[in-house]
């Protein structure tokens, strides 16, 4: 398939939509190894976040190529600046508690799980085998994370109300999930990208679904908060990056 340079940088900003989200919400994750409530937990936290690193990595090497120009995946990763992120504001979020981190998990595994059973469909050949090798991952995300919201909604009164306050805070968040920016409408048209919007209802009646099972209330609010997909971030985000940059910025051109 050949694309002009307005099409590869198109279709380059599509996938950092994309995979932007998995690289900074396994870096979140990263932060609690060695941190889980209990040793198997912690395990699997730790391995959701390699999963997603697997995944951003193959999103990264394919938009180093459509950049081309010498770029790799490092420099993707490590040598934007914050507004250049285009991930939404849900993942950046803190590990306030091990509510927080479930309700996060799981308010993204379902959305992420429903994009790429739709990016299998794609008419981009490696998006289509980078949703395909994925979406076994992120099946078993999305049940590790709704199996923790139903034991911890409908567990003690203390996890209950951890559970239905982690749900609160983070649910402002969810809609960010639905927005279309130019790159994500443009990369639908063509057939290449997802139109997200086509999901939107169904992803709120699984969500609900989940959220009842586990004898938690589902929010009314109609206040929703946005930015992170046009590179406007929360105050977290510039502490995720100094972590994460750290040792590129350091050590430049720096290789392992």
């Amino acid at each position: 398939m050949s694309l002009t340079s307005e099409d590869s940088h198109l279709r380059g900003n599509y996938i950092l939509t994309i995979a932007d989200n998995s690289l900074i919400l396994a870096q979140r994750l990263g932060e609690l190894c060695g941190h889980g409530p209990i040793l198997e937990t912690d395990i699997a936290l730790t391995n959701i976040s390699l999963d997603l690193l697997g995944q951003t990595r193959s999103y990264y090497q394919y938009a180093a190529k459509l950049a081309g120009e010498g770029k790799t995946e490092d420099d993707i990763a490590f040598l934007r600046i914050e507004r250049e992120y285009k991930n939404c504001l849900l993942v950046e979020q803190p590990n306030t508690h091990f509510g927080y981190v479930i309700a996060r998990q799981f308010l993204f595994d379902v959305y992420h799980f429903m994009l790429l059973e739709k990016l299998q469909n794609s008419a981009d050949e490696t998006l289509v085998a980078i949703a395909n090798k994925g979406i076994k991952e992120v099946s078993y995300h999305k049940r590790f994370s709704g199996d923790w919201v139903k034991r911890l909604g409908d567990g003690t009164e203390e996890s209950n109300q951890k559970m239905q306050e982690a749900i609160n805070d983070l649910w402002r968040f969810t809609d960010e999930l639905f927005y279309m920016t130019d790159a994500e409408k443009a990369m639908a048209k063509d057939g290449a990208g997802v139109d997200v919007s086509t999901f939107k209802e169904k992803y709120y009646e699984e969500v609900s679904e989940v959220l009842k099972e586990a004898t938690l209330t589902v929010p009314e609010n109609k206040y929703f908060t946005k930015g992170g997909k046009e590179g406007v971030h929360t105050e977290h985000m510039g502490y995720i990056l100094a972590e994460l940059q750290y040792m590129q910025r350091t050590f430049p051109n720096m290789q392992w």
